[in-house]
């Protein structure tokens, strides 16, 4: 880390957080005859590459979120095969990923935080990942916004966590102890083949709505109280299937339980794309 970093972070301690994304909220929905300039000031600041959008014309979108969560053409994102394989549920960059060692999950140099409060303080919950596997990947704002199954899961439970809305770039990750369980976060819980699966989806300021495919637009407006929501129908999601998505840039912190054989082109700042294989999920015993 460097003084640029604590520059850079720690006026974020005293902004008003869900005020100002909430602002962002609102702004990103107003149907305007502004709203194709704005695409293409953003896509070229950003670097967007607009001709994988299904709709690549900034005329076609009525709103600058639904250009935010815009689809891709599936060919250029295709789901990599195997019963074994756990494949990027986003496009992004690797933050971290590895062992979690009794329940810690490494953030950054200096920095880690626990699974059990990552997942909103529940033991019975937390217990499956305490000697577990974890991929924490950043979702910058030129990337595609919606996120997908790594393995085929059954539903299980959705935790809404309360939070601040801290960035969540590389100089928050290295400067802010125990970031992605500060902020707030919407965690998905699956059974799978290999065992429990978590997918944790983080907000960050800007990040003006986390939703899911099964419920819906889950935040604005922000609580004060953690919601628990059971899922008894046994819903199973596909590998590749679309389970939610973002607005305006975050995180997505993966959590498995069985032991995974990474692939050893898997490093720290690497760019993945979703469908992109990431690990072989191994067998254990019991």
């Amino acid at each position: 880390m460097t003084i640029s970093d604590y520059l850079k972070s720690w006026p974020l301690y005293i902004l008003p957080h869900h005020f100002l994304s909430r602002i962002i909220f609102k702004l990103t929905r107003i149907r305007s005859p502004l709203v194709p300039k704005a695409i293409r000031w953003f896509s070229g600041v950003f670097k967007v590459n607009l001709d994988e959008a299904v709709n690549p014309d900034p005329e076609s979108y009525a709103t600058f979120n639904e250009f935010f969560t815009r689809p891709l053409k599936s060919e250029l994102r295709p789901i990599a095969e195997g019963e074994t394989v756990l494949v990027s549920p986003v496009d992004g960059a690797i933050s971290q990923f590895g062992a979690i060692e009794a329940g810690r999950i490494f953030q950054a140099k200096g920095h880690d935080y626990s699974a059990l409060e990552l997942l909103g303080g529940d033991n019975a919950r937390a217990q499956p990942f305490m000697n577990g596997q974890f991929m924490t990947i950043y979702l910058s704002p030129r990337d595609y916004h919606r996120i997908h199954m790594p393995v085929t899961g059954t539903l299980l439970e959705q935790v809404y966590v309360p939070g601040r809305l801290f960035s969540v770039a590389g100089h928050t990750a290295r400067t802010v102890p125990r970031l992605f369980a500060r902020n707030e976060r919407v965690v998905a819980m699956f059974d799978t083949e290999f065992g429990k699966m978590a997918l944790v989806l983080v907000g960050a300021i800007n990040v003006a709505a986390i939703e899911t495919v099964w419920d819906g637009l889950i935040t604005p407006p922000n609580g004060k109280d953690i919601i628990v929501k059971q899922y008894e129908e046994g819903e199973v999601y596909a590998k590749g299937a679309e389970m939610g998505r973002f607005n305006m840039g975050s995180t997505v912190v993966m959590l498995l339980e069985k032991p995974l054989e990474w692939q050893a082109s898997c490093a720290a700042d690497k760019a993945v794309q979703l469908g992109q294989k990431l690990a072989d999920v191994l067998h254990s015993e019991g």
